[in-house]
């Protein structure tokens, strides 16, 4: 994609769906999504990569069970993990320049939005709490699509891990890119 370590970035959500079953074909493994214009249907027991969830990414972003329960994705302090509005010029940053989280992955706090599988419902935390769900995939309807991490753009309080942002799935912006995952 021709970006060297910088993320990819100015793809809608819909073009990070395409890559991860274009990525997982290239690699032998299975698509997650089947695509239909707009409709898209994921098969979440198929090997290929796919988007996460937004409480997967969110999992990561923390630390996992390693966590110390930190404001931004491995420190307290933006300027250790992330680009944002003050440090990075206006400018995606290659990946990895600054500190990773406990699992020792970058750029979760800032650097570029990244795109969740998950459809955005202001209120669907608020009205899930107790449920028993392990790995919630998010309301079943809705238009617009889960942003997480924050951007360079944008000042440090939206790159807390805690801050969730959404956007036209079909939209493109500077400042977003996406996250693969897979299961092995």
């Amino acid at each position: 994609w021709g970006r060297g370590k910088r993320p990819v970035i100015n793809l809608s959500w819909y073009d990070a769906v395409e890559y991860c079953n274009w990525r997982s074909r290239k690699e032998g493994r299975e698509e997650v999504y089947a695509i239909n214009g707009k409709d898209i249907t994921p098969n979440w027991k198929a090997n290929g990569y796919r988007l996460p969830t937004e409480a997967e990414w969110e999992y990561a972003a923390r630390g996992g069970q390693q966590s110390r329960g930190y404001e931004y994705a491995g420190s307290n302090k933006l300027d250790e993990v992330g680009w944002y509005s003050n440090n990075s010029n206006s400018q995606a940053h290659p990946v990895g320049e600054k500190k990773s989280n406990e699992l020792g992955l970058y750029d979760m706090s800032g650097n570029v939005w990244e795109w969740c599988w998950d459809r955005y419902d202001k209120d669907y935390y608020s009205q899930s709490k107790g449920s028993q769900d392990q790995d919630p995939r998010g309301p079943e309807s809705g238009w617009y699509r889960v942003l997480r991490g924050g951007s360079l753009l944008y000042i440090a309080s939206r790159c807390r891990l805690a801050d969730r942002d959404y956007e036209d799935p079909e939209v493109r912006f500077p400042d977003q890119g996406f996250r693969l995952v897979f299961v092995p």
